[in-house]
């Protein structure tokens, strides 16, 4: 496997990317310690009931929703502090249990079956994210759907002025091939809606290699 390559440097940080998958990092020696994390979520303003934050999400709870079979069941993966989305979604009809590292850790939730998983706004927070959305595929069912939520990388000149870029506990940055990369390796399918919402496609029956 060949080395990640430079890609930018700021004030601030460097940034690699994958030549194979084009995924762009930040190295570990710029990542926030644990508490420092945590501290900047708990920043964030995610309330259940804002209207404007509801309207947000619905790029992705309703493309998701007229995917699913009614009942179906989810988990929504980084739910933060207000799960609002699980609220939509629940509000649908839709059954949702929550798994969140600094705010919902009930690591037996990973360890569970689901029809659909949810994260929105999270993996480009992720340090392991090729591990973390394995472990995620792994508690999909046949058929099931991953339903992602993430800003992407356009270009190099574009990458210099993100604000994306800006919050210290982004250290993930994935582009549309990233996705095609991944989704060919496990045989699935991925669809982009908008500029930000990533929907994967677990194939219903297993493909011969």
């Amino acid at each position: 496997m060949a080395p990640c390559i430079p890609f930018h440097q700021d004030t601030r940080r460097h940034y690699l990317r994958c030549p194979h998958c084009q995924l762009v990092q930040v190295p570990a020696r710029y990542h926030l310690s644990p508490e420092h994390e945590q501290a900047e979520y708990a920043l964030h303003n995610n309330d259940p009931v804002d209207r404007g934050y509801r309207r947000f999400l619905s790029r992705l709870s309703v493309p998701l929703s007229e995917r699913l079979s009614p009942g179906a069941e989810g988990l929504d993966f980084g739910c933060g502090p207000g799960p609002a989305l699980a609220m939509m979604l629940e509000e649908q009809g839709f059954s949702m249990t929550l798994y969140d590292l600094y705010f919902a850790d009930h690591p037996e939730h990973l360890c569970r079956q689901y029809d659909f998983i949810t994260a929105t706004e999270v993996v480009e927070h992720l340090s392991q994210p090729g591990q973390t959305l394995q472990a995620l595929w792994s508690c999909l069912r046949p058929g099931g759907w991953l339903g992602l939520m993430t800003k992407m990388v356009t270009s190099e000149e574009a990458f210099a002025r993100w604000h994306y870029i800006r919050d210290p506990t982004h250290i993930a940055f994935f582009s549309r091939e990233t996705f095609i990369f991944w989704c060919r390796q496990q045989r699935a399918t991925v669809e982009f809606v908008g500029s930000d919402v990533i929907l994967l496609h677990k194939p219903s029956t297993t493909v011969s290699q």
